[in-house]
């Protein structure tokens, strides 16, 4: 077999410059397996980003792959458009079985294409409809997704500077950060602040915002750096939109399906939304997104959303396969018990150098983030975040056979995302490599 050289080259050749994995593990796959990857030339990776949540049960679950398997050899259709079969009942079975109490009885779902920017659209679409108003309101350093109108809903920069007339009739809130307040305040002054600007902005007559066809906010933020909304957070925004007949949507297509030690991350605060999205890890390693949702917005016509591979069986079987295993509480329960493990660990990590300025997460969706210790602090303590440090650290874990990813303000947080049933023995395979790593770079090797 030919060396990684050979295939990095060969897709640099033919690939668009937007791929971005390639450019930071710059390795070609062979095999894959449980937490691990292996190159064309043997050399064996933990992998701690696992498809950016995807792969909820790690790489070739055997139990996912039988299921898949037993589909494929059964001669039932693989593509169905939005037609039923046993299978796609089976899913939605499952998938209502483990929804939260506030949906569970009035649940309708609205399948969509692969991709979780596609559940996005569709969500939006579904209440500008239903509603007939066009405002949308989302929050600063929301992630959700790269399609036109997602993108318009997110609070990266770097991507859509260049793009024109994105989605217009989008406004954006700040998001609780205690670490980086947004109104310099932290604390409970701050998540108090931010939740009565909200308010006080809906119901101001002079506010220049109309009344919002959505509220869309991730209970866990992602890609913005793995930022818990705060339970008082999500009870406030509930009780606002309610009161003001306000469709409310959580993004769980990162967070979701068991990420957060819950099955979906807005359990915690026991609310219930009108809509949830949900990708990544529903469809057991296969593309699938969906959108759940009140049944009293149905407000759809026979056509009105649809997409070519919404039936997509193989994700069906195996996602079923996903619910089964992580809807069971003492799965969840592990998953809650390895992250408060791998919490306490990188909390010892932070107290030992000068480079890690915050801890946060819950579950298994963690966020490390760097700072420079030698910037000025701002008005609430926190030193300036450093992009140059976490970049660093990524490399030489690399370097060392370790996958995991950056995010957040300037790329500055390193994010745990690994399988759902990874082992106490791979967490601690993976504290060592990037304890070493962190003190190196701290030390200025």
């Amino acid at each position: 077999m030919r060396n990684n050289e050979y295939y990095i080259s060969r897709q640099k050749a033919f690939e668009s410059s937007a791929r971005s994995y390639p450019r930071k593990f710059p390795f070609a796959l062979n095999k894959a397996f449980g937490s691990y990857l292996e190159d064309v030339e043997g050399n064996k990776y933990l992998d701690f980003l696992c498809g950016a949540g995807t792969l909820a049960l790690g790489h070739n679950n055997k139990e996912i792959n039988q299921a898949m398997i037993d589909l494929i050899s059964s001669e039932a259709p693989l593509h169905t458009l939005d037609l039923i079969t046993p299978t796609k009942d089976l899913f939605v079975e499952t998938l209502i079985e483990n929804l939260p109490s506030g949906l569970k009885d009035n649940a309708k779902i609205q399948f969509c294409s692969p991709s979780g920017t596609d559940a996005v659209d569709a969500v939006i679409k579904l209440f500008k409809t239903v509603t007939g108003r066009r405002t949308v309101i989302a929050f600063s350093g929301a992630y959700h997704g790269m399609g036109h109108g997602a993108l318009a809903l997110t609070g990266n920069l770097n991507a859509k500077e260049k793009v024109a007339s994105l989605m217009p009739d989008v406004h954006f809130f700040p998001y609780p950060y205690s670490y980086r307040c947004p109104f310099g305040l932290g604390g409970e002054k701050g998540l108090d602040a931010a939740i009565a600007y909200f308010e006080r902005t809906l119901k101001d007559p002079e506010s220049g915002i109309t009344k919002p066809a959505a509220v869309i906010l991730e209970p866990i933020q992602g890609e913005g750096g793995v930022i818990p909304a705060p339970i008082k957070f999500l009870k406030e925004i509930r009780r606002i939109t309610k009161e003001l007949d306000i469709p409310l949507i959580f993004d769980e297509i990162q967070c979701g399906i068991g990420r957060s030690g819950k099955f979906f991350a807005h359990e915690y605060a026991q609310v219930s939304p009108d809509a949830i999205l949900v990708s990544k890890a529903i469809g057991g390693t296969q593309p699938m997104s969906l959108v759940i949702y009140d049944k009293k917005y149905d407000g759809w016509n026979a056509g009105s959303h649809a997409g070519t591979f919404r039936g997509n069986q193989l994700a069906m079987a195996a996602g079923t396969v996903v619910m089964k295993k992580v809807g069971q509480p003492s799965f969840l329960q592990e998953v809650r018990e390895k992250g408060e493990y791998l919490l306490s660990k990188l909390n010892e990590l932070k107290d030992e150098v000068s480079i890690i300025g915050d801890i946060r997460g819950k579950g298994l969706m963690i966020g490390i983030e760097f700072i420079d210790p030698s910037g000025e602090k701002d008005m609430i303590g926190s030193f300036p975040p450093s992009s140059i440090y976490s970049a660093t650290v990524q490399k030489k874990c690399f370097e060392r056979h370790l996958i995991m990813e950056k995010g957040g303000r300037f790329g500055s947080v390193m994010r745990v995302l690994c399988a759902l049933n990874v082992s106490y023995q791979e967490l601690d395979e993976m504290l060592e490599i990037f304890t070493s790593v962190v003190k190196e770079v701290d030390n200025g090797i």
